[in-house]
C-alpha cells in the first residue's frame, strides 16, 4: 500500500500544483504562528534561507505529529539584498514591496521539508532568481488598480501567472518553484519512498 501524502498548508497555490501533477495529497493547515516564529529566528539572526527552512520544518513537523504518512511543510520568503520580505499586509504595502523591487534581482527562498512521524526524512531548497524591470509610479498604481487584493497572498506581491509576468525582464530558475513548491524533486522523493507510482 502506497504511503498517504498530507500538504501541511491552507495554499491553494501547493495545492493546486501537486493536483496538477495527479498527486492525491489531502490539506491540512499547520496553525503556528508565523508572526511569532519569524520573530524568533530573525532575533537570533538567521539568514533569509534558513528561516524559509525553519518554518517548512516547523509546519511539517506539527502535522506529522498527528498525521500518517508523508507530510509536506513548505515555506517562501523573498530575499533583497539580505532583507527578509514578509507578505504585505495591505496594498499600501504591496506598493512599497514593488518600489523596493523595481529595478534589482531578488531571490525566492523556496522551501520544503517532508516529515514521517514527526521527523524531518528529506529537505529541499530550491532559489530562483528574479529581475524586475524598472517600474513607473504610473504602472505600479495601475498594476495595484488591477490586480488588488490578490497581491495581498504572495510575498513579491505579484503574481508570476498572471499580471505579475509583465513586472520582470528575466528569471532564472524553476518555475514551479517560483511558485511556491519545488515540484520536480518533490515527485522524484515520492517516487523513492513508493508514494506515487515510478
Amino acid at each position: 500500500m502506497s504511503l498517504a501524502i498530507t500538504l501541511a498548508s491552507g495554499s491553494a497555490s501547493r495545492q493546486g500544483l501537486l493536483a496538477g501533477a495527479g498527486v492525491d495529497a489531502a490539506s491540512i493547515r499547520p496553525n503556528v504562528d508565523e508572526d511569532a516564529a519569524k520573530a524568533a529566528l530573525r532575533a537570533q539572526g538567521m539568514s533569509v534561507r534558513d528561516q524559509a527552512m525553519k518554518l517548512a520544518e516547523l509546519k511539517a513537523v506539527k502535522v506529522s505529529n498527528r498525521t500518517p504518512g508523508l507530510v509536506v511543510g513548505g515555506d517562501q520568503m523573498l530575499s533583497l539584498e539580505n532583507e527578509a520580505f514578509d507578505k504585505p499586509a495591505d496594498l499600501a504595502a504591496a506598493r512599497d514591496h514593488l518600489r523596493k523591487l523595481s529595478g534589482k534581482t531578488h531571490t525566492l527562498e523556496t522551501a520544503i521539508v517532508v516529515c514521517e512521524n514527526g521527523a524531518p526524512v528529506w529537505r529541499h531548497l530550491a532559489r530562483p532568481k528574479l529581475t524586475m524591470r524598472p517600474l513607473s509610479e504610473d504602472f505600479i498604481e495601475s498594476y495595484i488598480g488591477r490586480a488588488g487584493d490578490a497581491l495581498l497572498s504572495t510575498v513579491g506581491a505579484y503574481q508570476l501567472e498572471g499580471l505579475g509576468a509583465q513586472l520582470f525582464t528575466k528569471i532564472e530558475g524553476d518555475y514551479f518553484s517560483i511558485l511556491g513548491l519545488p515540484l520536480l524533486p518533490l515527485l522524484d522523493y515520492f517516487r523513492t519512498r513508493g508514494a506515487i507510482a515510478s
